[in-house]
């Protein structure tokens, strides 16, 4: 049962940052508005580099990805649990990563404030997404460890 759980979150995992790599890099015109929701401060050399970025985060999605989707059919190799709980320890620091780093935001959002809203829409998504996954990913791991 335990090892059909690790190969879902794995897959899951591969899948959430497969969707990443696509926002990131090969949509990221459109990321970069998500980022910088008002035009008029789209008008510059900073909004170009906002877009550009998204080819260095989508590089790491991509990893990322590929990563778990080597991991889903290699859940068997590994020899004691302990090596998944450190892989699935690796994604929950990776997924609270990128919520943590929302924090802030949704903080300043909270008192009208704030370059980018995320408490709507896709940021939204994105912010529920990595804490649930940060919890899976870090349950699963301490399961593993016990």
């Amino acid at each position: 049962m335990i090892d059909h759980m690790i190969t879902a979150i794995f897959l899951v995992n591969a899948i959430w940052y497969g969707m990443g790599f696509v926002a990131f890099y090969l949509r990221r015109n459109v990321f970069a508005k998500v980022m910088v929701p008002r035009k008029e401060d789209r008008e510059n050399s900073a909004y170009a580099a906002v877009v550009e970025s998204g080819r260095f985060m989508g590089g790491f999605n991509f990893a990322l990805s590929v990563l778990n989707v080597l991991l889903v059919f290699n859940v068997a190799g590994f020899e004691t649990p302990a090596q998944l709980a450190v892989l699935l320890g690796f994604n929950a620091l990776s997924h609270g990563s990128q919520f943590a780093g929302n924090v802030p935001m949704a903080l300043q959002n909270l008192k009208g404030e704030g370059l980018w809203r995320v408490f709507k829409g896709v940021m939204l998504q994105i912010f529920i997404i990595d804490f649930v996954l940060m919890i899976m990913n870090a349950t699963l791991a301490l399961i593993l460890l016990s």
